[in-house]
C-alpha cells in the first residue's frame, strides 16, 4: 500500500533532506516587491554533474501581500537589462528522449524535441543506440518509417538507401555495382546526433556540428543517483501533452492545485479541521525560493526543497523517519554525509519535462522509492500508469485552455495581467523570471515555426490515450493487446456456449446444463462488455468531470 501512496504523491509535500553541493554561481537580481532575507551560503542541488564556482547569494519569496499599483515592474527592469545578463542557449543542453524500457531495438522509433523530428534507433553493431536526423538524404523520406535490415543497418523503406550508425551511407540498391561508389560522398550521409544513456534515459545534444561529436566527455545530462541506485524501486511514464513546455512546468511546480484539480484522485494529507476551509483541504503555503539563476531554480516549502535544473529536469524529494544525516562540503566541492543510524524511507519525484513543438510537450516521470520495493516487482508497470494517467488527465484540458489565453497576452506581460497575491505561487513566479531574465521569455524554436499555438481539437482527440501513451509504453501496449485478445475470447465463448445449446436436439442435455451453460455465456458476454470498457476508458479516452467530484 506504500508503494501507491508513495506513486501519487504531490512533488511540493517535501520533508527535510540534506543534500549539498556546490553552490550556483552568482547571477540573481533584487526584485523591489519581494522580501529579501538576509545573505545566506548554503544553496543545494541534487545534482552533483553540474558545475558552479562559490559564491553568496540572497533569498527571497516570489510575492509579498501587497501589491505594487505602479506601472513599472521587476519585470520591465529586467526585460531592460536583459542584454547585460548571461543568457540560457536552447540549443547548448541535452535533452531526454524516451526511457530505454520503452524502447523495442527491433525498429526505428521517431520523435520530435526542440522541432526537431529525430530517428532513433538500436545498432547492433556497435551496441548502442543512435539519434539521427529523420530524413534520408535521398528525398527526405522519414528514416522512423524504416527498419533495421539483416546486417543491422537502419534502411529507408522508400527507396532502400541503407546507413551505419554513424550516418554514412552503405548501400544504394539502384547505383550500378560497376559504377562509382557514389554512397560514399558525404551527401549522401544522414545526419547524426551526439547522444548517451544515462539514468536508462536515452539524452541527445540538439547540434550536430563535428565539434559536438565527443561533448558527452564535457558536460553531461543531470545526473540522479537514485535512479541507478538498486536500492530504489523505480517505474517510468511517458506521456504526450498537448499543451507546451511553460505550461507543464509551472504546473508541476504549483503545489496549491493539487488539492482542486485532483481532487479525488490523489491521496493528499488534510490540514487540521481547526484550519481547514473548504471540503478540497486548501490553506495558505509558505514558500520561499532560495536561488534563481540561468542555470536553476531552488525552492524551500518548509522544511523540504524543490530544484529545477533547466531546461528539462524538475526534482523533489520525500523522507520519512530515521535520523538526518550530517552534510559537509569540502573545499573540492566533493559532499560528504555521515551515515544515519537508521535508515530513512525516501521517496523521490522526478519530473522531465521535453518541449517538443508550440503547444505540444512531453513528460517522462519516475518515482524511485527505498521502501515498499516489492511493488515493483509484483505489480506490472502498466497498473500504476492507469492512475498516473488520470492525474495528468484531469487538469490537460484547462491548462490546454489557459495557454491558448496567456498566448494572446504574451510572455512580457504575464505578470502584469496575472493576479498571484499568496507565496503559494512562488516557485511558478520564480520559473517566469527564469524564461524573461534568461532565456528570451519562451522556447527557442529558432523560426521552426511561426509562433501561432495549433487550434484546439475535440475534447476526445484532446485526451486521447492511445496515440499519447499506449502505443509508445510496453507495458501498456502488451497489456492493451492481451486485454483485447481476452475479450474477444469471452466473446467467442459466449457464444459457443449459446449455440451448443441450441443445436443439442431435445433431451441431449439435462435442464440444469442448459441453464449452466446459458448462465455461463451469460456471464461470459457481461464480462466481455465490461472490459471493452474497461478497455476504452484506461487506454483511449477518459473524460474527467470536475463538477462531480
Amino acid at each position: 500500500m506504500q508503494a501507491f501512496k508513495a506513486s501519487s504523491f504531490t512533488p511540493f509535500q517535501v520533508l527535510n533532506l540534506n543534500y549539498s553541493t556546490r553552490p550556483f554561481p552568482k547571477t540573481i537580481c533584487e526584485k523591489p516587491n519581494l522580501y529579501i532575507h538576509p545573505n545566506n551560503e548554503n544553496p543545494i542541488s541534487y545534482f552533483a554533474s553540474i558545475q558552479s564556482q562559490n559564491t553568496k547569494f540572497k533569498l527571497f519569496t516570489a510575492v509579498s501581500q501587497s501589491i505594487s499599483t505602479e506601472s513599472r515592474t521587476p519585470f520591465d527592469e529586467e526585460t531592460e537589462n536583459e542584454n547585460q545578463e548571461e543568457k540560457f542557449d536552447w540549443y547548448a543542453e541535452w535533452y531526454p528522449i524516451m526511457p530505454i524500457c520503452d524502447l523495442d531495438k527491433r525498429r526505428p522509433h521517431g520523435k520530435k524535441v526542440m522541432g526537431i523530428d529525430v530517428v532513433v534507433w538500436w545498432d547492433r553493431n556497435e551496441k548502442e543506440w543512435k539519434v539521427m536526423d529523420d530524413a534520408c538524404p535521398h528525398r527526405y523520406a522519414p528514416l522512423s518509417e524504416g527498419r533495421i535490415d539483416q546486417w543491422g543497418r537502419l534502411q529507408c523503406v522508400y527507396h532502400g538507401w541503407c546507413f551505419d550508425g554513424s550516418g554514412d551511407c552503405k548501400f544504394i540498391p539502384q547505383a550500378p555495382r560497376d559504377g562509382p561508389p557514389v554512397h560514399t560522398s558525404k551527401r549522401a550521409c544522414a545526419t547524426v546526433y551526439p547522444s548517451c544513456v544515462q539514468n536508462d534515459i536515452l539524452w541527445f545534444w540538439p547540434n550536430s556540428d563535428p565539434l559536438y561529436k565527443d561533448i558527452y566527455l564535457k558536460k553531461r545530462p543531470p545526473y540522479i543517483p537514485e535512479l541507478d541506485d538498486s536500492s530504489f524501486s523505480k517505474s517510468f511514464i511517458v506521456r504526450d501533452i498537448s499543451y507546451g513546455y511553460e505550461l507543464l512546468i509551472e504546473n508541476l511546480m504549483d503545489p496549491a492545485h493539487v488539492q482542486y484539480s485532483h481532487y479525488g484522485i490523489m491521496n493528499v494529507p488534510q490540514p487540521p479541521k481547526s484550519v481547514k476551509a473548504d471540503r478540497e483541504g486548501g490553506r495558505p503555503l509558505d514558500i520561499t525560493v532560495t536561488k534563481l539563476d540561468v542555470n536553476s531554480i531552488t525552492a524551500n516549502q518548509g522544511p523540504g526543497r524543490n530544484t529545477f535544473i533547466a531546461p528539462c529536469v524538475y526534482y523533489s524529494l520525500f523522507a520519512f523517519g530515521g535520523n538526518q544525516g550530517k552534510t559537509s562540503a569540502v573545499s573540492s566541492g566533493a559532499v560528504q554525509e555521515k551515515p544515519s543510524t537508521e535508515k530513512q524511507k525516501k521517496a523521490l519525484l522526478v519530473f522531465i519535462c521535453i518541449p517538443v513543438s508550440p503547444g505540444h510537450s512531453r513528460i517522462i516521470f519516475a518515482s524511485p522509492r527505498n521502501f515498499a520495493t516489492w511493488a515493483d516487482r509484483i505489480i506490472p508497470r502498466w497498473i500504476f500508469h492507469l492512475g498516473q494517467n488520470l492525474i495528468l488527465d484531469s487538469d490537460l484540458y484547462l491548462l490546454h485552455v489557459e495557454e491558448h489565453k496567456l498566448k494572446e497576452i504574451g510572455p512580457y506581460n504575464w505578470h502584469k495581467s496575472c493576479y498571484m497575491p499568496t507565496k503559494a505561487d512562488a516557485i511558478v513566479v520564480a520559473f517566469r523570471r527564469w524564461l524573461n531574465k534568461y532565456a528570451g521569455g519562451q522556447v527557442d524554436w529558432r523560426a521552426k515555426y511561426n509562433g501561432d499555438l495549433p487550434p484546439t481539437p475535440p475534447r476526445e482527440q484532446l485526451l486521447d490515450r492511445y496515440w499519447t501513451h499506449t502505443v509508445n509504453c510496453t507495458s501498456c501496449n502488451f497489456a492493451y493487446k492481451g486485454l483485447n485478445a481476452l475479450e474477444i475470447i469471452l466473446q467467442i465463448a459466449s457464444i459457443g456456449m449459446i449455440g451448443i445449446v441450441a443445436a443439442a436436439k431435445q433431451g441431449t442435455l439435462s435442464m440444469v446444463t442448459r441453464y449452466s451453460l446459458v448462465s455461463v455465456a451469460l456471464l461470459c458476454f457481461v464480462a466481455s462488455r465490461w472490459l471493452s470498457h474497461f478497455i476504452y476508458k484506461n487506454f483511449h479516452f477518459h473524460d474527467y468531470d470536475h463538477a462531480f467530484r
